[in-house]
């Protein structure tokens, strides 16, 4: 759910487990995929279900590149995708 409702607990939301997942990557630069999910299912109740929409809305805005040889995830940046 990307619109919170007066219903939705804001810290199981996918832009919670979004900022997580950027503020792991932007440390980072680089992080494989089972280390940032496990780092999302850690620090919120329900991340790994969570992670993915997470993931595809930071890749939507041009913030992260997937690396499948590496099976990682690259932080880029605003204006550097493309």
């Amino acid at each position: 759910m990307l619109r919170p409702t007066k219903h939705s607990h804001p810290d199981r939301t996918v832009l919670n487990v979004a900022l997580i997942a950027l503020e792991v990557l932007k440390r980072k630069r680089l992080e494989d995929y089972d280390t940032l999910r496990a780092t999302a299912k850690k620090r919120v109740s329900g991340g790994d279900v969570l992670f993915l929409p997470a993931v595809n809305f930071l890749y939507l805005m041009g913030l992260v590149e997937y690396r499948p040889k590496t099976d990682s995830f690259e932080y880029v940046g605003p204006n550097e995708a493309v």
